[in-house]
């Protein structure tokens, strides 16, 4: 750690020119960190809650990038892969900065279990793990057979109604928060053609798919939605395998994304289609 020193970026432009090509060398395992700050480049700081994103580096004495963070209050601090003594130098130097208590942390399992650790002994909080996940990335697209009737089709600005009750419906049922204006972010998807929706014969939307914009070569397939009364028919599969087809032929290096680990049909499923194990992930909620 001789000469490395924590310090935060003002603003996602500054903190891209600072972190852009440390993210960009390991773009899978950087995804959420490319994907997000994408969308506060291209729709403002504020998509996410009212105040500004926090946004840090770990910096050698040429300004070299080792490893980064980001927050997106009231969201978890979201932090790229770090040794065990550099989550514990993180954990003190953010509570020595009196930083405003943190709601928990999200990272890779390792660095996620090393910070909290270190946040516990350096403040007194106690932790619980809210959810562990993987990280998969596409290899050799197997589409799922049967097929269940109907089609794919990129969705269009007549949906938006229906899929920002989806965007709000998804988190729910995944404990997360909807972003705050669930319109904005279909406008946003529907811009670049990031939501698919898989319909029955008569022209019903029966499941949706989401990817993320390209950045690094990279895109993240999610959301990924099917409604309560109509999943263990086929839809999700057949969906995701679709948006998946069109992001690895459009030119994506490497197509992503996350499951929890506490599904084990969800997991099954991508792996069956051609989903391979990256790494996984841990997220722990604070309190105190």
């Amino acid at each position: 750690m001789t000469g490395r020193t924590w310090r935060y970026v003002d603003g996602v432009d500054a903190f891209l020119d600072r972190a852009g090509t440390f993210l960009h060398a390991r773009p899978a395992l950087h995804t959420v960190f490319l994907t997000v700050t994408e969308a506060l480049r291209t729709r403002g700081p504020y998509v996410y809650g009212d105040e500004a994103p926090v946004f840090g580096v770990l910096e050698g004495e040429k300004g070299e990038v080792g490893a980064a963070f980001f927050r997106t209050p009231p969201q978890r601090l979201t932090l790229t892969p770090l040794t065990k003594e550099q989550a514990g130098t993180l954990a003190r130097w953010f509570a020595g900065a009196g930083y405003p208590a943190l709601p928990g942390v999200s990272a890779d399992q390792a660095t996620a279990a090393a910070f909290t650790e270190a946040w516990q002994h350096a403040t007194g909080a106690t932790a619980t793990l809210h959810q562990s996940k993987r990280l998969y990335r596409l290899g050799t697209l197997t589409p799922p057979r049967p097929v269940p009737p109907g089609r794919a089709r990129i969705a269009t600005a007549r949906d938006r109604d229906h899929l920002a009750r989806w965007h709000v419906e998804f988190a729910e049922s995944v404990g997360a928060e909807p972003q705050r204006d669930p319109g904005a972010w279909v406008d946003a998807r529907l811009a670049h053609d990031g939501l698919t929706l898989w319909e029955t014969p008569d022209g019903t939307p029966v499941a949706m798919a989401g990817v993320t914009p390209r950045v690094a070569g990279q895109v993240r397939v999610a959301p990924v939605y099917t409604p309560a009364p109509l999943r263990g028919r086929g839809y999700a599969g057949a969906v995701t395998a679709e948006v998946s087809r069109v992001a690895q032929t459009g030119g994506a290096g490497e197509v992503l994304l996350f499951t929890d680990l506490a599904n084990p049909t969800s997991n099954g499923l991508y792996q069956r289609i051609g989903y391979e194990p990256v790494r996984d992930f841990a997220v722990y909620d604070f309190e105190g």
